[in-house]
């Protein structure tokens, strides 16, 4: 195989996780899979890492072998983990006078009002950063008072005394009207010419202040990092061989030309994440038609899962970074992802009233879980599969890695079996029993909260540690068809090479339908329409897709619900049929509707994706047959300690339909079926497919 696949041109996405660096490789419709553990200090070196192991696997040296990658996509954890832990540039924020207080007036609160153990947030950029510009733009866009330059000018000596590293810029109406914060962009470009700016009318341009300033914060608070990660991962690939384009996944569900990313870094904070839904839909639909798809992405730390309604991934502005309410909202379009820590690193431990709980620590990949080796000495989700006999520990992450039973055997009695009195094996058990059921709680929160009967949907299984519980995960909810891809450990950096370059433009132009500026609203559409092809046209693209949506809601309500258009340019007949489509969808999400009323635009918005070559498509992969079916001694649910038949996924055969209980192992996964009345087989992209299920 390596001779011949040397010759093929490759496309590559990575995607840096908690405690492995996920690499597929694909040409045409072969595809491999590796995984190397993630260096915490030097994460382009865990990239690196893989890439090394791909070309060995391939014959090839390493420069030989980049040299023939057209794209290489990267999702990356870096700017997330910056803002979690504080470590961001040193960021002031400039505001129109009487209005520092922006970041401290916000959205959110204690989701428990009664907890008063739970500090007020502190504001993204401290008061002693905010410094007040004098200025005043109306929301009709008419200047009320002209921008003091002398005054900014007294600023920026500030802001050079302080030694701030960014600046974010955050004044009123500047959506409406942009002039003045366009202003203080020239003189910050003088003065200040190596501290990177944001400009909130640019990157957000929201009427919702609070979204729009927080925002423009963390995005200026990320440039010195992530540009200086960027140019490193650039400088290194360039030099070790790489010559294709360069591309980083973006929160939207799509990827981005690594300059576009340097410059607003903030569309990387979930990066990671959103991809996986992208491939999950892509193989529900492939290998079984649907289009109402619960995905499921089990990593190292976490627990993601995302709802698909009709064929459609849900996004949201509301995503916070850090706590729900207590941390701080991006204020930008982001796929819509639950997460629990309730991964395969996922730390156990009894509390002192006798409760077991998993997670939210984690061991990550130092020094990672007990049976690691790496001196982690404390119980997780891995070594209690592994006292189950559910991994083999002479062939994980591909056989690159040898577990150690003892080691395993040894965290689960002291962490878990000792405090509860349990026999360690019925520790290991209760420990997967109970982040089964954490990963339940996580799926009733965005099914059932929502009206939807997770029992109608198909359930995709991604992530390494995925196939644990995935099938006990179905069992539970009553789902009756469970997909684990062939690509399945690395779903997150798979949906990356099905993902298209992507854009959002926004534009404020509030109105009602009861009194409906047409050509108001078709200027608005008309500029969203052109940027969308100013876009498509830089980054080199010969077909582009565009659909324009509203943020709508009734006079008086809260919040929007986003309405896509029929039409690009307004007519009168037009108006009505909106009015009826915003209706419809109310009464579809939220279970009422007012007819009568007239429809409330706050913004119009336009999502521009160009595909790329090869992208758009599911990848299709067949498992290569590593070694032959056996038995293994693994806990089964009211059996205990039993003989279990093991079967490779490269020795299942299409048309062959297989039984359990039975440990179907995968390169990088193991998948646990129990229940005696579930089948497995192949699905026509090479995945697993599971029907029925019970608990493990």
């Amino acid at each position: 195989m390596g001779s011949e696949f040397s010759r093929l041109a490759l496309r590559v996405s990575v995607d840096i996780g908690g405690t492995f660096t996920d690499l597929v490789v694909e040409q045409g419709e072969q595809m491999r899979l590796y995984k190397s553990p993630t260096v915490p200090d030097d994460p382009v070196r865990g990239i690196l890492n893989a890439l090394t192991m791909a070309a060995d696997a391939d014959g090839t040296p390493l420069r030989v072998f980049l040299g023939r990658v057209e794209s290489f996509a990267h999702a990356t954890t870096r700017g997330l983990n910056a803002v979690l832990t504080g470590n961001t540039a040193r960021t002031a924020l400039l505001t129109t006078a009487g209005h520092p207080d922006v970041l401290l007036l916000r959205e959110g609160g204690r989701r428990d009002p009664f907890d008063f153990t739970v500090p007020y947030p502190e504001p993204y950029v401290p008061r002693s950063l905010t410094f007040e510009v004098e200025e005043r733009i109306s929301s009709t866009g008419a200047v009320l008072r002209p921008l003091d330059t002398e005054g900014l000018e007294r600023v920026c000596d500030r802001l050079i005394e302080e030694e701030v590293e960014a600046v974010a810029v955050c004044l009123l109406w500047s959506t409406v009207n942009p002039d003045h914060e366009l202003a203080v962009a020239d003189v910050l470009r003088r003065r200040l010419p190596e501290v990177p700016h944001t400009l909130s009318h640019a990157l957000n341009p929201s009427l919702r202040e609070y979204r729009r300033a927080s925002s423009a914060a963390i995005d200026a608070s990320l440039k010195p990092l992530m540009s200086s990660y960027i140019e490193g991962l650039t400088a290194r690939l360039r030099d070790a061989g790489l010559a294709g384009r360069i591309l980083m996944v973006t929160s939207i569900g799509g990827v981005a030309d690594v300059e576009d990313a340097a410059a607003a870094p903030i569309l990387t904070l979930n990066s990671g994440p959103s991809m996986a839904p992208v491939a999950g839909r892509a193989y529900a639909f492939s290998d079984l038609g649907a289009d109402e798809v619960i995905v499921a992405d089990a990593g190292g730390t976490t627990y993601d899962v995302t709802l698909v309604r009709k064929g459609e991934i849900p996004s949201t502005r509301s995503a916070w970074i850090g706590g729900e309410g207590t941390g701080h909202m991006t204020g930008l379009p982001s796929i819509d992802v639950k997460s629990v820590g309730a991964g395969g690193g996922s730390i156990a431990w009894v509390d002192s009233g006798g409760l077991l709980h998993i997670g939210p620590q984690s061991a990550g990949s130092v020094p990672g879980p007990a049976c690691y080796g790496r001196g982690g000495i404390r119980a997780t989700v891995t070594d209690a599969a592994l006292v189950l006999g559910h991994l083999d520990p002479a062939d994980f992450a591909g056989g690159s890695m040898t577990l150690d039973p003892a080691a395993a055997l040894k965290a689960v009695t002291k962490d878990v079996a000792e405090p509860l009195g349990l026999d360690p094996v019925d520790a290991a058990h209760a420990v997967l029993e109970l982040t089964t059921e954490q990963m339940v709680r996580a799926i009733e929160e965005i099914t059932l909260q929502q009206g939807i009967d997770p029992a109608r949907a198909v359930l995709v299984g991604g992530g390494g540690a995925a196939g644990l519980n995935a099938a006990a995960v179905a069992a539970r909810l009553g789902c009756r068809r469970l997909v684990v891809p062939a690509v399945g450990a690395a779903l997150a950096a798979a949906g990356a090479l099905m993902s298209d370059l992507t854009a959002v433009y926004s534009a404020t132009v509030p109105v009602l339908t009861s009194a409906f500026p047409t050509g108001k609203v078709n200027d608005a559409l008309s500029g969203l329409l052109r940027r969308c092809q100013e876009f498509a046209t830089r980054v080199g693209a010969d077909r582009s897709s565009v659909s324009l949506y509203a943020e709508a809601r009734y006079p008086q309500q809260i919040w929007e619900l986003e309405v896509p258009l029929r039409v690009r340019k307004f007519g009168a007949a037009d108006v009505e049929e909106f009015e009826a489509d915003f209706h419809a969808m109310h009464q579809q999400i939220l279970g009422i509707a007012d007819e009568k009323s007239p429809v409330e635009v706050v913004s119009w918005g336009a999502r521009v994706g160009v595909a790329l070559p090869g992208s758009g498509g599911t990848l299709k992969a067949r498992v290569s047959r590593r070694g032959m079916p056996s038995v293994r001694r693994a806990y089964v649910e009211g059996r205990g300690m039993t003989y279990v038949p093991v079967r490779p996924l490269g020795t299942i055969a299409a048309g062959d339909v297989v039984r359990g209980p039975v440990l179907i192992e995968s390169p990088f996964t193991t998948v646990v079926v129990a229940d005696p009345a579930a089948t497995a087989e192949l699905g026509p992209s090479g995945s697993l497919i599971i029907n029925g299920g019970g608990a493990v």
